[in-house]
């Protein structure tokens, strides 16, 4: 997961320093941070740091990706929705997620036979095992099946319908996550899926015109390749703008006619932010955001220029 417009910074462990993420070309957020680890793979530069009021977190090549403190929202947002229309899935697929945390909220369900996940640098799921232990327990279920390598390649490699729900948990369109915005990439999901799969994947925010844009570009692409394809938000504190959005396609289930909430409150959850009241709330859009997706002039009213 990824958020706002990051930029890289010099920051060694053990510093206390002032990290700023830049959501706009004038506007930044920051955390006063002690870094924990700062190491760099093949693919991107990962930064851990402390912040007394966020916990843990992380970044990418400057891109925040997640904070102890409020991680739970995002993890229970891109899982719980899926299952509470289609409880009956077996077999998932996680492209990304090499924080663990949304294999942990996954793995929550004793229904599940196969947890396949993808994750294209080593280093993630490494460094989150070490400083963020609280996502990172999943990564060692004897039921997850986790590979390093490309999310692109592994669904292109996978049989025709392998899975009941493919959970898209990249980074931004950049780097090495561009390659899952593709409508190539949705169009092997599509053939990956089951008759009732559901694909669900991060659809950045909406605030920011650039954001804005490439929300309308995902949603586009799926909407070309799934019959049914709905975006749905979320509250979330440390990213741009403080909400956050995500695409759930599906070739026969929608997000709100096929809801089985009774069933899903039957699994016994505790979960922190989803429940099934939220779940018809969270896919009301707010009328910009809406305007926008639907290709209205009026749209751009609503995001702020960069």
């Amino acid at each position: 997961m990824a958020s706002g417009k990051g930029k890289t910074f010099a920051a060694l462990p053990g510093e206390n320093i002032w990290f700023s993420e830049y959501h706009a070309a004038s506007v930044k957020m920051s955390w006063r941070v002690e870094v924990l680890a700062v190491e760099q793979s093949p693919y991107q530069r990962m930064v851990v740091m402390h912040n007394p009021d966020f916990g843990v977190f992380f970044t990418l090549d400057g891109f925040l990706q997640l904070t102890s403190r409020d991680e739970f929202i995002y993890h229970d947002m891109i899982v719980h929705p899926a299952l509470a229309v289609n409880p009956d899935i077996r077999r998932v697929l996680i492209v990304g997620g090499g924080d663990g945390g949304t294999a942990r909220e996954t793995l929550r369900y004793p229904q599940l036979e196969t947890v396949d996940m993808v994750e294209i640098d080593e280093m993630v799921p490494r460094l989150c095992r070490t400083y963020l232990p609280q996502t990172a327990a999943a990564l060692d279920d004897p039921r997850l099946r986790l590979t390093i390598g490309d999310g692109l390649a592994f669904v292109r490699a996978a049989a025709d319908a392998s899975y009941d729900l493919i959970l898209v948990d990249s980074t931004d369109p950049v780097g090495p996550g561009e390659g899952l915005f593709t409508r190539e990439f949705y169009g092997e999901c599509y053939r990956a899926l089951t008759e009732k799969g559901i694909l669900v994947n991060q659809h950045e925010s909406a605030f920011y015109a650039g954001d804005l844009r490439e929300m309308r570009r995902a949603h586009e692409k799926i909407a070309a390749v799934f019959p049914i394809a709905e975006v749905y938000g979320f509250n979330l504190p440390c990213y741009s703008s403080g909400y956050w959005y995500f695409g759930f396609a599906s070739k026969q289930l929608h997000p709100l006619r096929d809801q089985q909430a009774a069933r899903w409150e039957a699994f016994g959850l505790a979960t922190r932010y989803y429940n099934s009241r939220l779940h018809a709330a969270a896919f009301a859009l707010p009328s910009y955001v809406r305007a926008r997706l639907d290709g209205s002039a009026e749209a751009e009213c609503g995001a702020a220029e960069e």
